[in-house]
């Protein structure tokens, strides 16, 4: 049987779909990302928000039934990471947190910084292998 709900469109909507406790949650995140990545585009993407930059996916995030969730795009950025994200539950390319230990703002600046950083070395990576194959 198909569910009748129906999803999301914009990052607002989505946020407006889950409770107060997590929409508070992901919003500073959403926030962080704005703020160290200003020219990255909104999106849903797999039914969730995340956020594209340079036409590429940069980070992603969710509210589940028990905790939130932070996809930072690459398991190296969580490796590069791991001893900051003490007290998180990790999965390859997952930081699942609760409302109530929400991952700190400077944190998750980090991580899309560190994001940032990989898409544009794989940037300037391709436009390298396009010239000299020329």
């Amino acid at each position: 049987m198909r569910s009748t709900k129906r999803s999301p469109k914009t990052i607002d909507e989505y946020l407006a779909s889950v409770n107060a406790n997590h929409r508070d949650a992901l919003q500073k995140i959403r926030e962080a990302i704005h703020a160290v990545a200003p020219n990255a585009e909104e999106c849903i993407s797999y039914g969730i928000p995340a956020f594209r930059l340079n036409g590429r996916a940069l980070v992603f995030f969710g509210a589940w039934a028990n905790h939130c969730a932070f996809y930072p795009g690459s398991s190296a950025s969580l490796k590069k990471f791991r001893s900051d994200l003490k007290g998180f539950q990790l999965s390859k390319g997952t930081i699942r947190f609760s409302p109530d230990n929400q991952l700190p703002v400077a944190l998750v600046k980090k991580l899309v910084k560190a994001r940032v950083a990989q898409i544009d070395d794989d940037r300037t990576r391709s436009k390298r292998s396009t010239a000299s194959s020329s």
